[in-house]
């Protein structure tokens, strides 16, 4: 057997002392990290909070607490079983996002505080889905996600909790209650489709019948503006043999007219009576008298 001194006892114990202080001193320096806040106590009772930093701890005398985050923070509850006004059972799951503003209270305020908001947020959203109805449920998603993020931040004050938001994840009605809704939607959307081609033939119709009389108004427009042309060429023709006419009579009243170029006339206009169509004309007996009537017009009218 090795058999040890005393000073070579001493020695050791010293030494085992000696590290079992250092490791005492080194532990009591805690560093705490950003965004995160240590609860420390003294022989059992809330002394302080230490913020960021490194802190010395005296040993055995204080004690401190794990860190707590004071980031904002995300709770996924399951769907939990809610009965509306109408007695209809639905599954609803929330989301709620929280952060700590008091590290003290959230430590002393309740016990097991994830726990207790999450029974706390089943209870609101069942207080609420209470009152409402399936239908208003369903399309009133923002008004209860304020009115639970409402409820639950004015309870969680005294646990130092902010909830800065609540939402309903998933609204999962019973499997009857969604055939019939999925019915309905497909009615509905029939029913849209059905309004949406009778507009649509309607406006063809009407875009048809426009068409249609607007066509005729240019028709009877185009016929109008015809007739007028034409009534205008036949009035310029008419207005245009007149005054060749005129000027055919002041021509041959300049030239002077004598008995031979009377009886000529004479000649041509029973010619342009029998109209090219007759093989023979009779000259009246009277011929010559009518010739010098016609002279005698002449004379009165040079006069």
């Amino acid at each position: 057997m090795i058999f040890l001194d005393v000073g070579t006892t001493i020695a050791i114990i010293l030494m085992v002392l000696l590290l079992i202080v250092v490791i005492i001193i080194a532990s009591s320096f805690r560093i705490v990290p950003q965004a995160h806040a240590v609860i420390v106590e003294k022989l059992g009772s809330y002394h302080t909070t230490w913020g960021t930093g490194i802190h010395f701890l005296i040993p055995f005398i204080y004690r401190a607490s794990k860190p707590i985050s004071l980031k904002e923070q995300v709770l996924d509850f399951d769907p939990q079983p809610v009965i509306t006004k109408d007695n209809v059972t639905i599954q609803i799951d929330t989301v709620v996002f929280f952060s700590i503003t008091d590290p003290k209270l959230f430590t002393y305020g309740v016990e097991n505080p994830m726990s207790a908001l999450e029974k706390l947020t089943a209870t609101t959203l069942r207080n609420i889905i209470g009152d409402l109805e399936l239908d208003t449920t369903l399309t009133s998603r923002d008004i209860i996600n304020s009115k639970m993020r409402s409820l639950i931040d004015e309870a969680t004050d005294a646990w130092g909790v902010k909830v800065t938001r609540v939402e309903l994840k998933n609204i999962i009605p019973p499997k009857d209650i969604r055939d019939a809704m999925e019915k309905q939607m497909r009615a509905e959307r029939e029913r849209r489709e059905a309004i949406l081609i009778a507009e649509g033939e309607k406006s063809s119709a009407i875009l048809r019948a426009e068409g249609f009389k607007q066509s005729k108004i240019l028709e009877a427009e185009a016929k109008r503006r015809a007739l007028i042309e034409e009534a205008q060429g036949q009035a310029e023709a008419i207005l245009t043999v007149h005054r060749a006419t005129a000027e055919g009579l002041r021509l041959l009243k300049e030239a002077g007219i004598d008995q031979s170029v009377l009886t000529l006339k004479s000649f041509d206009a029973w010619k342009e009576l029998a109209n090219g169509t007759a093989t023979k004309i009779i000259i009246p007996s009277n011929f010559e008298g009518i010739t010098s009537l016609v002279q005698t017009i002449s004379e009165v009218t040079n006069k």
